[in-house]
């Protein structure tokens, strides 16, 4: 990976947050990053819906991504323009189809219980680091082949990249 350091302004959610406030299932007949993206988080309000677009990086506690096992759930937030996630815990589903889409999904419960709402959060996967303001909280740096996927932009495009 080039440039492994992403993130700033976070938008904070608390736990059990499931696929269905995430993409409503009327949206699911697209899969467009971008024009789903244009409607992630709708079932919380417009107010939510602009914090979102100003953010680069989701905070949320336990359980992020239950519910349904959509893809479109990981490809919305990078169609809103979200680098990463940082959570508590993931749904797995939801965590490897965010690694499966090139979303990077790091499970730091100390960097979560230190975000604030204002304080700009970085996530350096390779070194397994998120930075909350001043403070640096660690967590297990993802295994080569995940960081593979990831710098490729996803799992098609990596599989496209390995088999040309």
């Amino acid at each position: 990976m080039s440039e492994t350091r992403t993130g700033g302004a976070p938008i904070v959610f608390g736990d059990d947050v499931n696929t269905d406030v995430i993409i409503p299932g009327r949206y699911l007949v697209s899969i467009d990053p971008e024009e789903l993206g244009e409607h992630a988080f709708e079932p919380l309000g417009p107010d939510v819906q602009e914090h979102l677009r100003r953010s680069d990086v989701v905070v949320a506690g336990r359980n992020f991504g239950c519910g349904s096992a959509r893809e479109q759930a990981a490809s919305c937030l990078i169609g809103a323009g979200i680098k990463a996630v940082v959570a508590a815990s993931f749904s797995r589903v939801f965590f490897r189809n965010a690694i499966n889409t090139g979303l990077i999904a790091v499970e730091c419960p100390g960097a979560v219980a230190a975000v604030d709402g204002a304080t700009p959060v970085w996530v350096d996967p390779e070194a397994g680091v998120v930075e909350v303001g001043e403070r640096r909280f660690s967590f297990a740096p993802y295994p080569q082949g995940i960081q593979d996927i990831l710098a490729a932009g996803g799992l098609i495009p990596y599989l496209m990249r390995r088999n040309a």
